[in-house]
């Protein structure tokens, strides 16, 4: 048998080491630029990471009952705290709150999860954490009932025509230009899963109803003069906001109209509808919404 000798040995040459050394060094070069950036988004991701979490817990209610989804809005739309009778519709939705800025008890889901989201069906589904209901870059902030000032708890919203109002079209269905509405994961074929869009972060000085609605007007037949805005989406990350799917996957997408990004009022609140004709990003919403009949 040959004995192993040290000359056998493979080893490292100094040119080895010099080489091994000036890879990494370019490899810091380009990966340091890259570090930078990801950390000026890190609250981009994670928002991204929360409006996913929240489609995950979505699909995840939907498969522990029988394909349904849960609802958008509660009956009517109007806050509406969880009475305890489970065969009140209103406790099936997602969400019952509203975020404004008034004060205290006037409305207490602006800044109390015991409130109501604690006590909603996604709740379980999302590891009971606060956290993912909000938007890291909302800094937004209201008076609890004592007075301080508190963070507001949510902003996220459902896509409205993913479980409607209390299971309902809420009348919107009944008029031109007819949505659809959509109460199982299984109807899902008008619009796919991978089109449609179901948590959309929006921005702060707009009230965050727990539903995001889209307006279809000049959908189908296509009549861009009649775009509008229902609800504002967010537009905290490089001018986009955070969105996730029925098929699992999020984005984020940037905006391209400026008048989808009106100026921001800290502390305030802007108008609920906006016309916006000719805008391209409500076209991306609509299709991304719903489909019409």
């Amino acid at each position: 048998m040959k004995t192993l000798q040290r000359s056998d040995r493979a080893g490292f040459t100094l040119i080895d080491l010099m080489v091994i050394l000036i890879v990494m060094a370019l490899l810091l070069v380009v990966c340091i630029p890259a570090f930078a950036r990801a950390g000026m988004n890190s609250k981009g991701l994670r928002c991204f990471y929360n409006v996913r979490q929240l489609a995950t817990a979505w699909r995840m209610y939907a498969d522990d009952n029988r394909d349904r989804m849960v609802y958008a809005s509660t009956e009517g739309g109007v806050s509406a705290q969880v009475n305890g009778d489970p065969y009140d519709p209103n406790n099936y939705a997602w969400s019952g709150t509203y975020m404004d800025y008034t004060p205290g008890n006037g409305n207490q889901a602006n800044w109390d999860v015991n409130y109501d989201i604690k006590k909603r069906p996604l709740w379980p589904y999302v590891g009971r954490d606060a956290s993912v209901y909000k938007c890291p870059e909302d800094q937004s902030a209201v008076q609890n009932a004592s007075g301080t000032m508190v963070p507001r708890v949510q902003s996220m919203a459902v896509n409205l025509y993913l479980g409607g109002f209390a299971g309902t079209g809420g009348g919107w269905d009944s008029s031109a230009p007819y949505p659809r509405f959509f109460f199982k994961t299984t109807e899902l074929t008008a619009i796919t899963p991978a089109k449609a869009f179901v948590f959309a972060d929006q921005r702060p000085d707009h009230i965050i109803w727990s539903n995001f609605m889209v307006d279809m007007r000049g959908f189908f037949p296509p009549n861009p003069s009649q775009h509008r805005f229902r609800d504002l989406p967010g537009f905290f990350h490089d001018g986009g906001a955070a969105f996730s799917f029925a098929d699992g996957h999020g984005e984020l997408h940037r905006w391209q109209d400026m008048r989808t990004v009106p100026p921001f009022s800290p502390g305030a609140l802007i108008p609920n509808i906006i016309a916006s004709p000719n805008n391209p990003d409500v076209d991306w919403l609509q299709d991304h919404a719903t489909r019409t009949r």
